[in-house]
C-alpha cells in the first residue's frame, strides 16, 4: 500500500542550475561508455502552453529519483535504481474493444498523431506530497480518434507493461499485475487528459513511465498509469489496481477533494516538494472550473 514518507526540500538546498547543468553534461559523458544506460533524448518541436503560467517547476532530480512505480519497488527512492535497464524499444500499443478501427500502434506512429506540447501541470500524490512538472505530450483524444470509439464506449480500460524478468522487485510489492486503470470516457476525451512521451523537454526516463503515460492532473497520481501497453474502450466500469487492492482506501474516480480524506491520514493539506511549510489542497487539484461540469450532481463523497 502507499506509504506515508516525509520528504521536504528547502529551496537553499537546490543545487545552483549552472552546477546541475555541468552535472548533466558530466553524466551524459558518462552514460555514452560501453554498457552504459542511454543518456536523455531531447524532443523536438515542442510547442509551448499557457498551462501552468506562473507556477515553478520541481526540480528534475526530484521528479526522477522521488516518484511511484511498484513494478519497480515500493520506495520512491526504488524506481530511478531498478528500472534504468528497462527496455522501452521496441514499443506497440494495442487500443480495441468498442471501436470501429481497432488497432495496434508502434510507438513512433504515436509520436507523430499530434503535435507535442509542454503542459505544466499540479501533481498531487495520495499520500499528500505534490510536484509541478512540465509534462510533454498530447490529449488523449488525438489517439482514441484513430480507433473511432462506438456509442456503447462508456469508459477507458489501461494496462501497463509487465514482464517480471525485467520487474522482479515487483514480487514484494503486494500488488497485482499487470497495473490497470479506468477513466470514463468524458474524462479520457476532456482536453486536459494527456498521454505523456517527456517531461523538462526531454524523453520520460524509465523511471517516470517510459514510454508513454498517461497525465490527469485533478486525479491523484496513480490514475495516471505508467508505460501503457493496452487500451480498451469498454461499456461498463473496468477495474483499477488500487481499487482491487484496498476498495475501502481507493475509489475508481480518485478526484484530488481536501473534504474527503483517506482513511490513514487527511487529505486537507499537502507538501508540495521544494517547499517546507504546507499548503491547502485545492478541489480537483485547482482544476475545478475546467472539470467540475463532469460531475455536476454526483456525491463526491459516495463516488471518491
Amino acid at each position: 500500500m502507499p506509504r506515508r514518507q516525509n520528504y521536504s526540500l528547502p529551496y537553499s538546498l537546490v543545487t545552483p542550475k549552472s552546477v546541475y547543468l555541468s552535472r548533466r553534461k558530466l553524466l551524459g559523458s558518462l552514460l555514452a561508455l560501453p554498457g552504459a544506460a542511454a543518456a536523455a533524448q531531447k524532443l523536438e518541436n515542442i510547442r509551448k502552453t499557457g498551462y501552468g503560467r506562473g507556477e515553478t517547476p520541481t526540480p528534475y532530480e526530484a521528479v526522477t529519483t522521488y516518484n511511484n512505480f511498484y513494478e519497480f519497488g515500493a520506495s520512491k527512492e526504488d524506481p530511478a535504481r531498478n528500472a534504468r535497464s528497462f527496455r522501452t524499444r521496441p514499443w506497440t500499443v494495442r487500443v480495441e474493444g468498442e471501436a470501429l478501427k481497432p488497432r495496434t500502434f508502434d510507438i513512433d506512429e504515436i509520436l507523430k498523431l499530434a503535435p507535442l506540447e509542454e503542459r505544466i501541470y499540479r501533481f498531487r500524490c495520495v499520500e499528500g506530497w505534490s510536484m509541478v512538472i512540465p509534462w510533454i505530450g498530447f490529449p488523449l483524444a488525438e489517439l482514441l480518434k484513430q480507433v473511432e470509439p462506438k456509442s456503447s464506449a462508456q469508459f477507458v480500460a489501461f494496462e501497463t507493461y509487465f514482464d517480471p524478468k525485467q520487474m522482479p522487485q515487483s514480487a514484494w510489492s503486494g500488488l497485482p499485475f499487470p497495473y490497470v486503470e479506468g477513466l470514463r470516457m468524458d474524462e479520457a476525451m476532456h482536453p486536459l487528459t494527456i498521454l505523456s512521451v517527456g517531461l523538462y523537454g526531454e524523453v520520460l526516463p524509465n523511471q517516470n513511465g517510459a514510454p508513454l503515460r498517461l497525465v490527469v492532473p485533478w486525479k491523484y497520481g496513480f490514475k495516471s498509469i505508467k508505460s501503457i501497453v493496452r487500451i480498451r474502450l469498454v461499456k461498463n466500469q473496468p477495474p483499477t489496481t488500487w481499487n482491487l487492492a484496498n476498495p475501502r482506501e481507493y475509489g475508481f474516480y480518485s478526484n484530488v477533494n481536501p473534504d474527503v480524506d483517506h482513511p490513514r491520514w487527511s487529505q486537507k493539506k499537502e507538501r508540495r516538494i521544494g517547499e517546507f511549510f504546507k499548503r491547502d489542497t485545492l478541489l480537483f487539484n485547482g482544476y475545478g472550473n475546467e472539470v467540475a461540469s463532469l460531475y455536476a450532481g454526483m456525491d463526491l463523497r459516495k463516488h471518491y
